[in-house]
């Protein structure tokens, strides 16, 4: 079977293509740089897993050895001012390693654009990126697409809730620029049937929908889809992208340092010229699925609690990644520690279930009013704040997000490890255990961890040090009451 290799596999393209790829009769290799994100997915174990980074050319070579087909889905998306300079030197660097290896063909996921006009930083960037790959030596098909409509998408979820949330607003004259949006279901497919174009073809390929739109008759279509009522929608001339971004990231979970990017493709009209891809990858007998079709699969995903990736399963830009170091005298740093333990009158799997099902909509079981303050000052300074939420109600997996913290480490019935991704003058782990399980009364252990980073560091722990009884205290009161609560209501059945 051809071999391919799928960097970016953790993201929301990429954790999609996989298993396609793998339907497809396809030998997949992955790169991941934290290899235990992959292994809560129903594919890990039919991949090759190699642990490495694309900014190392040493990594690249390990993993596009032997490669018949390399998919390149990095975008350093939200990853602050210098995200085109990164952009830049990651690309170059897989162009020069799958030209020494040999590699058949590279696939690129890139974004559709106007020719001659001054694109948008984050369109300008995708477009240096597809011309450095099909400038690198190894044949190279580029796929260049518009607003993607799946469910945990950016863009979809950008929409999504600009709709559902605000009946009535003011947006950018430029929401009057006509679109060309695609589902995600025939992105992947073009996807998987770029890898069988032959290798003479190295050039860029426009992909989009069956529909043109702009974006105030996405928004419109959208709200009949969901059963609203149609948006009352007016044009102003004063919202830069800068400012949009801004009152995107207030109205949705899509944070600004996401927003800003997306927002700023909005003030191109961006239609694809040309269906060339049909050449290569004919449209299947029922033809492209339409807007409104793309947005009814997508809700109904979302309903069913089945979104598989989302925006959130990439790693935040700037977040750190560092686990928590398991000995506690760890020659990094002296680690700060909030330490707390108590019996709870429940049982061990009424409190996994609690502790399980924290943050998102269930909150954080302490000062709320805390929480939010804290959420929102994380988002001034360009953090994900909480709005990110869970993937799922009831069930995590390692590699998840959730709200700012990432999840590090889960032992289902026992530990609960989760990594901050906040802004923050250090490192931070909250672990929630439980311990003595088979016991008539388990005990919940709640453990805050920081490494602070130098003077700032120290100052920030004991800066918030006087809020821990208030925060730590109260999560450790309100999840044991929570546990015993759920027990006792699952012991008296339900109401006759």
């Amino acid at each position: 079977m051809p071999r391919v290799l799928v960097t970016g596999a953790t993201g929301y393209i990429g954790g999609r293509l996989v298993p396609e790829l793998l339907a497809a009769g396809y030998d997949v290799r992955v790169l991941a740089r934290h290899p235990e994100r992959i292994a809560s997915r129903d594919w890990s174990g039919n991949v090759d897993v190699v642990k490495g980074d694309a900014t190392s050319r040493d990594d690249l070579r390990r993993a596009l050895d032997g490669v018949d087909v390399a998919y390149y889905l990095i975008h350093a998306l939200g990853a602050g001012s210098g995200f085109a300079e990164r952009d830049r030197s990651t690309a170059r660097g897989f162009a020069v390693v799958a030209r020494e290896v040999g590699v058949g063909r590279v696939v690129y996921l890139g974004g559709l654009y106007p020719e001659g006009e001054k694109l948008s930083p984050h369109l300008e960037s995708r477009r240096e990126v597809e011309q450095i790959l099909l400038d690198g030596g190894a044949p190279t098909v580029v796929l260049r697409a518009a607003v993607i409509l799946g469910s945990g998408s950016a863009s979809f979820e950008m929409m999504r809730y600009l709709t559902e949330r605000l009946p009535a607003m003011v947006a950018p004259r430029w929401i009057n620029n006509r679109i060309q949006p695609i589902a995600v279901r025939d992105v992947l497919r073009y996807l998987v049937g770029a890898a069988s174009i032959p290798v003479e073809v190295s050039r860029g390929f426009d992909i989009g929908g069956p529909d043109i739109l702009t974006y105030r008759e996405m928004m419109q279509r959208y709200a009949a889809v969901a059963g609203l009522r149609p948006r009352v929608i007016r044009a102003v001339p004063v919202l830069t992208p800068g400012l949009a971004s801004l009152w995107v990231g207030l109205v949705t979970p899509v944070p600004p340092g996401i927003a800003r990017p997306l927002v700023g493709s909005l003030v191109h009209e961006v239609v694809a010229q040309e269906d060339d891809i049909k050449q290569y990858v004919p449209d299947p007998p029922e033809g492209l699925i339409g807007f409104d079709e793309a947005v009814a699969l997508a809700l109904a995903r979302i309903r069913d609690l089945d979104v598989r990736t989302s925006w959130v399963s990439a790693s935040t830009p700037g977040a750190p990644s560092d686990p928590l170091p398991d000995d506690p005298d760890w020659s990094g740093g002296s680690l700060l520690v909030d330490d707390r333990s108590s019996r709870v009158d429940t049982t061990s799997d009424a409190l996994w279930t609690v502790i399980e099902g924290i943050g998102g909509a269930h909150g954080w079981y302490s000062w709320r009013l805390g929480w939010v303050a804290r959420g929102l000052m994380d988002r001034l300074f360009g953090g994900p704040g909480l709005r990110r939420g869970r993937r799922h109600p009831h069930r995590l997996a390692e590699g998840d997000a959730l709200d700012w913290w990432r999840v590090e480490k889960i032992e289902p019935g026992r530990l609960l490890r989760l990594r901050a991704e906040m802004r923050l003058p250090g490192l931070a782990w909250l672990e929630l255990s439980v311990e003595d399980a088979d016991a008539a009364r388990p005990t919940f252990r709640q453990r805050a961890v920081f490494l602070p980073r130098g003077l700032p560091g120290q100052l920030y722990w004991w800066a918030i040090s006087p809020f821990h009884g208030i925060v730590f205290g109260g999560m450790q009161r309100n999840i044991a009451q929570a546990a015993a609560h759920a027990a006792r209501a699952a012991d008296a059945g339900p109401p006759a």
